[in-house]
């Protein structure tokens, strides 16, 4: 077997407790209650057993809902274990054993995170985003010191170009969105100019597809930016190098 892919099998059970993990951060943070104890039923508040709380799987075997009151369990869940074990998986397998592997997995666990909580409640933790960004930072010039000045830049010049977009157009993001661009350049450097790029594209494609369905009224629609700066930062941690490169190449 490719040592990479043994490397992203190893890490996919581990990933996918992690992405357990993460589901509590997003259920619990942004309500600001303790990240600590069993977690519980949202509707019947009944302590939910280890059995019942195996990552994917117990969600297949309950069909999605509680077994005691059988109220529904939000998709959710499901999708933030899958994420973060298939991100996870896929950096090893991209990264090999190495430390680049270990900031991009600490990375994609994050942006799961952010997005999954700006999803449900439009916003972006500073208790998430400013520590993340100063340990990927720092990690990123202790591994490659010779492009500690590329990390800075990056996310100097990244966060503020979101700035003075939210000056010219407040209704269209949030500080939480240029805290983001800060952790993204720090983690992806040159490369985020893609996951701008791309995050900013999906965003525009998303926007459109509203306005045909709902005409003017879309405009009052509200739409976290976050989980697609999180797309396009997890697009340029991936394929930003080649993107990048095959850009210039035509231009």
């Amino acid at each position: 077997m490719n040592p990479g892919l043994a490397l992203a099998a190893f890490a996919l059970a581990p990933a996918l407790a992690l992405g357990s993990f993460l589901n509590v951060v997003v259920a619990r943070l942004p309500r600001k209650r303790d990240l600590t104890g069993r977690s519980a039923c949202l509707s019947c508040h009944e302590r939910i057993a280890w059995y019942d709380n195996i990552p994917v799987v117990s969600y297949i075997v309950l069909r999605g809902s509680c077994r005691r009151c059988g109220a529904g369990i939000s998709v959710r869940y499901v999708l933030v274990e899958l994420a973060t074990a298939l991100l996870i998986a896929g950096c090893f397998a991209r990264f090999g054993l190495s430390g680049r592997a270990f900031v991009g997995a600490f990375f994609c666990a994050v942006l799961v995170a952010l997005a999954a909580i700006d999803a449900e409640h439009m916003i972006l933790p500073d208790r998430i985003v400013l520590p993340a960004a100063a340990i990927v930072l720092v990690a990123q010039c202790a591994l490659y010191p010779d492009r500690a000045l590329e990390w800075i830049l990056a996310a100097v010049a990244t966060s503020g170009f979101l700035f003075l977009a939210l000056l010219a157009y407040p209704r269209g993001m949030g500080m939480g969105d240029v805290k983001l661009a800060l952790l993204m350049g720090a983690a992806l450097g040159k490369a985020v100019t893609v996951a701008m790029a791309v995050g900013m594209l999906s965003a525009l494609a998303v926007s459109v597809v509203l306005f045909a369905r709902q005409g003017i009224s879309a405009r009052k629609a509200k739409i976290p930016f976050g989980p697609f700066l999180a797309f396009g930062s997890v697009v340029a941690l991936f394929a930003g190098a080649w993107l990048l490169d095959r850009y210039l190449t035509l231009v």
